[in-house]
């Protein structure tokens, strides 16, 4: 995902994005080289030279960093991403077994019952057009079980328990 501009944002103590996919947030607090009141952001652009991927912020000191998309897309849980980051642990999960298994990759196709080729697009870590059905496909040939795991979110993220109900239930109260 390309980015089209950035900008610091020393209110909100953070970076805001304009990408193909939308606009992102991402805080100063996430950066290796932290902005301070003496030591403040003098620049901050798109980097050419890293593809338009990235980000580079210059501090009043001349030390500078640069951030990845893939950094801020992390941050913001963006969906798209974690499912190719998902596909990417399957698919080494997959490499992984694969020089363990016994099996032939010729086994490995007929078993699967597709084309070798299309065995080499699922082992590609770089294919981020297969589908995570085929992938635990490969990984039960594999003889792996992939089992879903749906967690909370860290739970400073979750409402406190002292605080006021989202949803009331019945009719209003009067007072």
């Amino acid at each position: 995902m390309k980015i089209r501009s950035v900008a610091a944002n020393n209110r909100r103590r953070g970076f805001e994005l304009k990408t193909d996919g939308g606009p992102f947030f991402f805080p100063y607090s996430r950066l290796r080289l932290e902005p301070t009141a003496s030591n403040c952001i003098r620049e901050v652009f798109v980097d050419a030279e890293l593809g338009g991927e990235a980000f580079t912020y210059v501090l009043a000191d001349a030390r500078e960093d640069s951030v990845h998309m893939d950094a801020v897309l992390d941050y913001n849980q963006d969906p798209a991403y974690l499912r190719t980051l998902l596909l990417h642990r399957l698919t080494i999960k997959a490499l992984d077994r694969i020089d363990e298994t016994p099996l032939s990759r010729r086994e490995i196709t007929r078993r699967l019952e597709t084309s070798a080729a299309q065995l080499y697009r699922l082992l590609d870590p770089a294919n981020t057009t297969k589908s995570l059905d085929r992938m635990v496909d490969l990984l039960h040939v594999l003889g792996c079980d992939v089992d879903i795991v749906v967690k909370d979110r860290a739970r400073h993220l979750r409402p406190a328990a002292s605080a006021a109900p989202r949803h009331s239930r019945g009719g209003r109260r009067s007072g």
